[in-house]
């Protein structure tokens, strides 16, 4: 293939000539500097980025991330000072001297309070016995810390106490009137144990109610014991004792208060004495008097004189019966029927109703006929409900 223009091949489309256009100037490249051809010096490297660069690298980051703080919290200020105090702590971190920890002080277990047989008194101090644990038994750094929680109010520390040279310490405390309930705490350099269990004094001072629902002083009791029931204090003890023989006997008041107690009666009078004393030691005392009866109807009579002399007759004469149910309370409205029997007379009777005494009265005489000798004055009574009774009464005339 032919050229149109020196070497060129005729398939290359030549460019126009432009009009006016120069023509181009050809430039000779320039030969390398002589040190371009020198043999390169060998690059030392690093194994890593220097201490400088780490730090400089670690306060970037850190600044990065409080910057996004600065965003989020919208204070340059507080930006600022978080980045002053990281940035001083890592710095501090990297050049302090490590300071071993401080080995943790064991705060002590919790101690325990001896519970009373009885928590209620009438004494206004009291002991309390409290055991530490063996592992700071006597030891003069811990110490003994009481709180007392009255009724509805919280526990509040009132007093400390040193440990004694064993486990057991003796604590003396106050009262005051109601409820005292105590804790105790151990208290060390390492802070203040849990509190013990909770112990409950009462601190009571007023006698206990005393009440008897049956017998009532001066009744009459138709038995040979009698059965005293009432109310007093819960738990309390009631002594129940009969000066006038010197029995007694013991009984203890239920939850609810109410008692029953047998005594044994005598003949006639009987001094009864009731002592009650509640849990916490006060007393309460109630006495009263009970008659015996004879547990059956019984009947007495009585004359207004038992002697007559013969000459003196015709003679007055007044008998009186006293009728008394199985009780030994007074019969009324019974009918009793009196008879008289003196020698030489013939017998006579009379029937008379008693009134709400129990008592019914005859009057009649002893006539001049009558001859010396022994006589006789009776009184009977029948009471569909208590049966029979009967009794009588010598009468005599004389020369």
């Amino acid at each position: 293939m032919t050229s149109r223009r020196g070497s060129q091949p005729t398939h290359v489309r030549p460019r126009p000539p432009s009009s006016g256009r120069p023509a181009p100037v050809k430039v000779r490249p320039r030969a390398p500097a002589p040190g371009r051809l020198a043999v390169h010096t060998p690059i030392r490297r690093t194994r890593g980025i220097p201490f400088v660069g780490r730090l400089a690298l670690a306060v970037a980051v850190v600044a990065m991330g409080f910057g996004v703080l600065y965003v989020g919290a919208g204070g340059l200020g507080t930006v600022a000072t978080s980045l002053g105090a990281t940035f001083g702590g890592f710095i501090e971190g990297v050049t302090a001297t490590p300071i071993p920890s401080a080995t943790p002080v064991v705060i002590s277990d919790a101690p325990s309070i001896e519970s009373p047989s009885e928590p209620y008194t009438r004494t206004e101090t009291v002991d309390l016995v409290v055991t530490v644990p063996q592992n700071v038994s006597g030891d003069p750094d811990y110490r003994l810390r009481v709180y007392l929680a009255l009724e509805d109010q919280a526990s509040a520390p009132i007093q400390e106490a040193s440990l004694s040279a064993g486990p057991r310490n003796i604590i003396p405390v106050a009262l005051t009137k109601g409820i005292n309930d105590f804790t105790v705490t151990v208290v060390g350099p390492g802070g203040e144990s849990e509190a013990s269990p909770v112990v409950r004094y009462v601190l009571d001072q007023s006698k206990p109610s005393l009440k008897l629902t049956s017998h009532k002083d001066g009744a009459i009791v138709n038995a040979k014991a009698v059965k005293l029931t009432g109310k007093t204090q819960a738990r309390s003890t009631v002594t129940a004792k009969n000066t006038t023989t010197g029995d007694s006997l013991i009984a203890t008041a239920n939850s609810d208060g109410l008692f029953t107690v047998s005594l044994p009666l005598t003949t006639g009078s009987n001094q009864i004495q009731l002592v009650s004393v509640d849990p916490a030691g006060n007393e309460k005392t109630l006495k009263l008097d009970l008659r015996r009866g004879s547990g059956k109807l019984q009947a007495r009579v009585s004359a207004s004189s038992y002697r007559f002399k013969r000459g003196s007759l015709p003679s007055s004469l007044r008998l009186t019966a006293t009728i008394t149910d199985p009780d030994g309370k007074a019969l009324g409205d019974a009918i009793v029927t009196f008879t008289l029997s003196i020698p030489g007379i013939p017998t006579v009777t009379e029937d008379v109703r008693t009134g709400s005494n129990g008592r019914a009265v005859w009057r009649t005489s002893i006539p001049s006929g009558a001859d010396t000798g022994p006589g006789i004055a009776a009184v009977s009574v029948t009471s569909e409900e208590h049966g029979r009774a009967t009794d009588s009464a010598p009468i005599t005339i004389t020369k």
